[in-house]
């Protein structure tokens, strides 16, 4: 029997960005906008968020190489393909595998409230922080954005393209702290409550590892089971600081 699942599936959020740095400052300052000047999805790691990729390579190069990662799956957004690009440059893969960019990936789209802070969400649109509070973060859905359960949507497609190529493989993704928690939600077969709940326990930190291994059944058919989450260790073991500042469009839900 075709076994479905990879055999290990690493979801890696990516490393600290510019826009990370820049949604901590208008919190200190209580400003209404988080100042950045690009694009969203052209927004680099910070020197940090690199030296966390290369951390995450480094750990992934201490596997014996046939426990290495033989797929990359990133988001297109800069900083989760620096990432990826961080772990391939510090040895974390095999020497040729290729780096995929898959689109359905991309950071959850937060439309008419991208860059505002909750105060201002609070001044500009009263009416969506009202909206928002009242359906919850899972199902709400800004003007021009996505909902939790859209994301979701689109990601059941990527999980279809694994299952469909890439099992019995070793797949790594880097993407985004949404898409690691809708990952789990699809993965897990969780409901609203549970992962509201896991993603109230704290955020989802840069370069941190989720981790899945397939288990096997008896007739040869199986699934994939959660060996670890928001797993730190690979910066732990090289003293490198480690942040979790959600991104900036996520700042409100």
């Amino acid at each position: 029997m075709h076994q479905r699942w990879p055999d290990r599936l690493w979801i890696v959020r990516h490393g600290e960005s510019a826009g990370n740095v820049a949604r901590d400052s208008a919190h200190a300052a209580n400003a209404a906008r988080i100042e950045i000047a690009s694009r969203d999805v052209d927004v680099p790691l910070s020197d940090l968020g690199r030296q966390q990729a290369r951390s995450l390579g480094h750990w992934f190069a201490a596997m014996p190489e046939a426990d290495r990662p033989d797929v990359i799956l990133t988001s297109p957004y800069r900083r989760a393909s620096e990432t990826a690009r961080g772990v391939i440059a510090a040895g974390g893969v095999h020497a040729g595998v290729p780096l995929i960019a898959d689109e359905r990936l991309r950071e959850k789209e937060f439309g008419a409230l991208d860059r505002l802070t909750k105060l201002g969400i609070e001044q500009h649109f009263p009416m969506e922080a009202e909206a928002r509070k009242l359906l919850g973060k899972f199902y709400y859905r800004p003007p021009a954005g996505e909902s939790w359960c859209d994301v979701i949507l689109r990601l059941r497609s990527v999980l279809d393209t694994i299952s469909l190529h890439y099992g019995g493989k070793r797949v790594l993704i880097t993407a985004h702290q949404v898409v690691v928690l809708c990952m789990r939600y699809l993965l897990e077969n969780l409901d609203e409550e549970t992962i509201l709940t896991i993603d109230a326990q704290g955020d989802v930190a840069n370069c941190s590892v989720t981790e899945y291994a397939f288990k096997a059944d008896r007739d040869g058919s199986g699934d994939l089971a959660l060996v670890r989450y928001n797993y730190q260790s690979p910066m732990h073991r090289e003293g490198t600081p480690v942040t979790a500042e959600p991104d900036p469009k996520v700042t409100a839900g």
